[in-house]
């Protein structure tokens, strides 16, 4: 699910980078901003970062005393994605193992499907495996899945989600 958040960041310019002339010291805040909003990547409480939308509020500066930098407190607005269990979610499959299928969907690189949790299909072995159903249709490698979203777990150190969905439900399975 998509998200909007203000948030309040500090953002450091570095001594180098101030001008008299206030344009630049806007340019140069926004751009710093987007550079830690970029490497900041995820958080557990919002999801994904996305994009910021707007600069709502810059604060008045302070010097920091021994480098000489600048700190600016900033209020803006951005875009983020979050899985949520009992959510729908439609992703692609990009590994399959004789257990499951790993899917991707947006920012999220790993949606597990359980071959427990994919009534009707049986694996089938080969240079390209494959799960097939009693219906003839086929999970693999490319294919576009619907899937319900049955737990999300956010992994500090990689600072990614992980989530695990199943195919029980109306209108769920390959498009």
């Amino acid at each position: 699910m998509f998200l909007k958040a203000q948030l309040q960041w500090n953002v450091i310019i570095p001594a180098d980078n101030l001008d008299a002339k206030g344009l630049a010291l806007q340019k140069a805040i926004i751009v710093r901003l987007m550079d830690e909003f970029a490497a900041k990547k995820a958080a557990s409480s919002l999801g994904y970062f996305l994009a910021v939308t707007s600069l709502d509020k810059v604060g008045e500066g302070r010097v920091r005393q021994h480098s000489g930098d600048v700190l600016f407190p900033v209020t803006f607005t951005c875009l983020t994605y979050k899985a949520f269990s009992g959510e729908v979610l439609e992703g692609e499959v990009h590994k399959i193992l004789k257990h499951g299928v790993f899917i991707r969907c947006g920012p999220v690189e790993n949606i597990y499907l359980s071959h427990l949790k994919m009534q009707g299909y049986s694996f089938v072995p080969g240079e390209n495996p494959i799960f097939m159903s009693e219906k003839a249709a086929k999970i693999e490698k490319g294919v576009k899945l619907r899937v319900m979203v049955i737990g999300v777990r956010y992994m500090e150190a990689e600072k990614e989600f992980q989530a695990v969905a199943n195919l029980d439900g109306d209108f769920l399975g390959p498009i």
